[in-house]
């Protein structure tokens, strides 16, 4: 068993310098993400159509789906490398080192971050508008400049917690098993956790979940920005004098946790006013107007995430490695 989560944790370290080289590999045809989906679309399809189109059947449904997904999800990942290890310990490596890089998502989100700055410079707003509606939930198409880079900020903070602690954080509890436990949970809710009509009853477990298995990631996310902030020439003390009185101010438990301290850090003011399907929600604001926001404020958000990343990951492994030495787990 020690052997095995030595292991772990190594591919776990080498999954995440491989990310950060070289990004997420969406050009697999079977990156397990888009498995994922696929699976979440067809469950939808099946499950719709044997329960009752009523609030409550809806509900039945997506709270089966809601189970359904991460089961399947855990189930392939732990039969794939419990194979591998029976093969050689070398494959086992290989193999979860490939897993923890197709979960982990930092290089990624920066790319798609850039792209928002790359369309303002070359192409203009509208191109902006339309990167940016890549990112976000909001409409996009009558933003302006300060808006698009709001939202981009916006989901570099959040997806730090989602796409980089959160997975750590539940790597670090079950290895890449637990990874793609967390990542069915996530993926579920991006894909049905809606308020709208479509979703408000069949994707309500699955936003439930999500908060569930996001709560401490996302804390420990804030708390990596305030970390790393001043390490990388920004502020925080503000950072965390923000974090403490806005981190509740979102109807997400999770989502303004990072956000106002990344705002905070940064001395800028995210949220307010967005549209949703046609339909203007006045969100509160996170953090100060000290100053503008700015384009390059794209890139310091990507270098918190990092930072922020690069402090849990560190943290995590030589936790996992006491906990290895002093008895917590069997040799």
């Amino acid at each position: 068993m020690k052997q095995v989560w030595l292991i772990t944790l190594a591919a776990i370290f080498a999954g995440f310098l491989i990310d950060c080289a070289l990004g997420d590999p969406v050009w697999f045809i079977t990156h397990p993400i888009i498995l994922i989906g696929r699976l979440i679309s067809r469950s939808e399809k099946f499950l719709r159509s044997k329960f009752p189109k009523t609030d409550r059947g809806e509900l039945a449904a997506g709270a089966v789906m809601a189970v359904f997904v991460p089961l399947v999800s855990v189930a392939v990942s732990f039969g794939i490398l419990y194979v591998c290890y029976l093969i050689h310990p070398v494959v086992y490596f290989a193999v979860c080192s490939m897993m923890c890089w197709q979960i982990l998502a930092a290089r990624c989100l920066q790319q798609e971050a850039y792209k928002v700055i790359n369309c303002l410079e070359k192409d203009g707003l509208p191109a902006a508008r339309t990167q940016v509606g890549m990112l976000v939930g909001r409409d996009t198409d009558q933003l302006t400049e300060e808006q698009v880079l709001k939202a981009t900020v916006e989901t570099v903070a959040e997806n730090t917690s989602d796409g980089e602690i959160a997975p750590l954080f539940w790597m670090f509890l079950g290895g890449p098993v637990g990874g793609f436990f967390y990542k069915a949970i996530n993926t579920m809710d991006s894909m049905v956790g809606y308020k709208n009509d479509k979703y408000l009853y069949y994707g309500r477990f699955a936003a439930k979940l999500d908060d569930v298995v996001n709560f401490i990631p996302a804390r420990l996310a804030a708390l990596g920005f305030i970390i790393s902030a001043p390490v990388l020439g920004f502020d925080g003390r503000n950072a965390a004098r923000i974090w403490k009185r806005d981190r509740r101010k979102h109807a997400s438990p999770n989502s303004a946790q990072t956000e106002s301290a990344c705002a905070g850090a940064l001395h800028i003011q995210l949220g307010g006013a967005a549209s949703y399907f046609g339909t203007m929600h006045d969100k509160p604001t996170l953090g100060d107007p000290d100053r503008p926001i700015e384009r390059a404020d794209v890139s310091r958000s990507c270098k918190l995430m990092f930072g922020t990343s690069v402090f849990w990951l560190v943290v995590f492994e030589v936790l996992s490695l006491l906990v290895l030495l002093f008895g917590g787990v069997c040799a």
